[in-house]
C-alpha cells in the first residue's frame, strides 16, 4: 500500500499554509516487482532452450546406440554364421528354410557350443592311458592346486605381482614321486601357470599340467572332476584350499587352509607324512580314508592329533603288556629254579 498527500487547490495560493486540509489517496495493490521483467523472461527462455538441448543431445544418443547395436549384431551374424569350409556339409543347408533362418541358426549354435567350451572340460579323458609294463606308473594319483597351496601371490609398488614358494614343496615331490602320479591341476591360465611350475620343479616330479580349461564351470567356481581324469577314481587325491574345487566328488578331495604366505608354514611335510602313510599302508579305497577328514577344517591339524593319540594308545599297549608279562617270568624262573634244585 502507498499513500500520497495532495493539496486542495483554492483560488489563493499560499505556499506555507492552507486554508483547507490535506485529502489523502490511499492506493490499494501489490508493491513494484524488483528487478527488469525482461530480463527474468530472458532466462527463463535460455533455461527451456537448454532443456530441449539436453532432451535432444539423449535422444540422439539412444539413437546412436540403437544403430550401433543393429550393426554390431548384423556384423556378428554375417562373420560367424558363414558355413566352416572342410568340416563336411552344412546341417543347415539342408533344411528347407530362408537363407536369413540359416544365418541365424549357425550365429546361434557358435555361440552355444562356445559356452559349452567353456563350461564344459576340453576333454573327456583330460590324462593319457596309464603307463603299461616295462614303464612304472605309480599306484596312486595325486592333484594339486598351485595357488594358495603350492605358491602365494603377493603385489607391492615397487616389483608388482611375485609368487612366493611355500615351505616344504621340495620335500613333498621328493617323498611322493615314488608312490604318486603327481598332477599340477589349477584354476590358473596356462600363460600364468606354466613358468610358474617350471620354476618350483626343475627336476621333472609333475607328471602332468592342467589348467583353467579343463575345468568344469559351475555356479561361479572351477570345478576339477575327478571322473574326466581317466584314473580309477579309488586311487585319486585331490588337494585344493577350495572346497568347491572337488565338490562333485567331495570324498576325494582333502581341502587345506589357504596360506597367507607365513615362511614358518609347516603344512607340505605333514601332508607329505599323511599321503606317504596313506600308500604305505596300501589303501584300496582312499576316498574311505579321506571321508574320516571331510568335515574338518584343517584335516592336516586332525591328522596329527589322530596319529598322536594312536601313538599314546600304542605306548599304553605295549606298558600294559610289559607289566603282564614280568610275573609270569618271575613265577616262571623261580620255578624252573625249584625244579632244578629237586633234581640236584
Amino acid at each position: 500500500r502507498s499513500v500520497h498527500a495532495e493539496p486542495i487547490r483554492s483560488g489563493r495560493a499560499d505556499p506555507f499554509r492552507s486554508s483547507r486540509p490535506l485529502r489523502l489517496t490511499v492506493f490499494q495493490g501489490q508493491p513494484p516487482p524488483e528487478g527488469d521483467p525482461g530480463q527474468k523472461d530472458g532466462e527463463q527462455t535460455e533455461d527451456r532452450k537448454q532443456k530441449e538441448n539436453s532432451a535432444y543431445a539423449k535422444k540422439m544418443v539412444l539413437r546412436l546406440a540403437g544403430l550401433m547395436g543393429v550393426g554390431g549384431a548384423v556384423s556378428l551374424v554375417y562373420i560367424f554364421a558363414e558355413p566352416v569350409v572342410g568340416l563336411g556339409s552344412d546341417l543347415f543347408c539342408s533344411v528347407p528354410d530362408p537363407p536369413v533362418v540359416q544365418q541365424l541358426r549357425r550365429t546361434y549354435k557358435y555361440f552355444k557350443d562356445y559356452r559349452q567350451m567353456i563350461i564344459e572340460p576340453t576333454s573327456p579323458k583330460l590324462l593319457p592311458d596309464p603307463l603299461k609294463e616295462p614303464y612304472y606308473q605309480p599306484p596312486y594319483t595325486l592333484v594339486l592346486e598351485l595357488t594358495d597351496v603350492l605358491l602365494h601371490p603377493e603385489w607391492s609398488l615397487s616389483t608388482g605381482w611375485r609368487f612366493k614358494k611355500r615351505p616344504g614343496i621340495d620335500f613333498l615331490f621328493q617323498q611322493l614321486a615314488p608312490l604318486y602320479e603327481i598332477v599340477i591341476f589349477t584354476a590358473e591360465t596356462g600363460m600364468t601357470a606354466y613358468p610358474l611350475i617350471d620354476s618350483i620343479d626343475p627336476q621333472g616330479f609333475v607328471m602332468y599340467r592342467l589348467f583353467r580349461d579343463a575345468t568344469r564351470y559351475m555356479e561361479g567356481h572351477h570345478v576339477k572332476d575327478v571322473s574326466c581324469l581317466n584314473r580309477a577314481s579309488s586311487k585319486v587325491i585331490v588337494v585344493d584350499c577350495k572346497r568347491e574345487a572337488f565338490q562333485l566328488q567331495p570324498f576325494n578331495g582333502l581341502a587345506l587352509r589357504k596360506w597367507d604366505g607365513n615362511s614358518d608354514d609347516r603344512t607340505l611335510y605333514d601332508l607329505a607324512n599323511f599321503l606317504k602313510a596313506i600308500a604305505l599302508s596300501g589303501v584300496d579305497d582312499v576316498r574311505g580314508v579321506l571321508e574320516n577328514y571331510a568335515l574338518e577344517d584343517d584335516p592336516i591339524e586332525a591328522f596329527k592329533r589322530r596319529q598322536a593319540q594312536l601313538a599314546q594308545e600304542e605306548q599304553q599297549r605295549l606298558a600294559d603288556l610289559s607289566q603282564q608279562k614280568k610275573p609270569a617270568l618271575s613265577l616262571g624262573s623261580i620255578t624252573t629254579r625249584f625244579w632244578r634244585s629237586k633234581q640236584q
